[in-house]
Parts: C-alpha cells; structure tokens; sequence
C-alpha cells in the first residue's frame, strides 16, 4: 500500500483511501468488486488471514455469497489495493506500468 500511495502522491493524483482493515467494508461494494474480479483473486489467498481460516471456510469462498461474509467478517482477507478509476472500471494489486497507462 506504502508504495500506491507515494506513486499516487508523486503523480499528483487525486485520490480517497478507504483502509478497510481498519474502516470495514460493507456488502454493496464487495458485491461490485466481484463483478470485477473473481473471488480467488479479490481474497488473498497467499496471505496469513487466508491460511488462518478453516478448510470449509476456504472451500467456501466459491460462493460470492459466502465470500462477502468472510471478507466482511475479516477485511485482511481483500487483497489491496482495490483501485475504483472511476467509470466502472477497476484495478487490483499494484501494477505501476499497468496503472500509468490508465490514470
């Protein structure tokens, strides 16, 4: 996240953070992201909070509905950044050539 926000910042960009982890997340965005991504990739599966979970729950991370229960219940699961550019397009994880090329 450190480096997004100084690439951002030294871009000049205009942008609002929204850190989940610590603010929450409500269903209504969980459910637009994941007309976006697929729930394998918006859930970090490689992270710690993913390793934590129970096998069941990591089998149900296939349904959305399910998936956005985790991840509410337990923000660190998302993986970040989400980038909104706005238009309805998205962005996920950090790709600095990838973002030059759309802001």
């Amino acid at each position: 996240m450190q480096k997004a926000l100084k690439w951002l910042d030294a871009k000049k960009v205009t942008y609002e953070f929204h850190n989940y982890k610590e603010s929450g997340i409500d269903k209504a965005t969980l459910q637009t992201w994941l007309e976006h991504f697929p729930t394998d990739k918006l859930i970090n599966t490689k992270g710690t909070s993913y390793r934590a979970l129970t096998d069941a729950e990591k089998a149900s991370i296939t349904s959305k509905t399910k998936a956005i229960a985790l991840m509410i219940k337990n923000p660190s699961l998302i993986k970040r950044p989400v980038w909104d550019l706005g238009g309805g397009k998205f962005f996920l994880g950090w790709d600095e050539k990838a973002l030059s090329e759309m802001i």
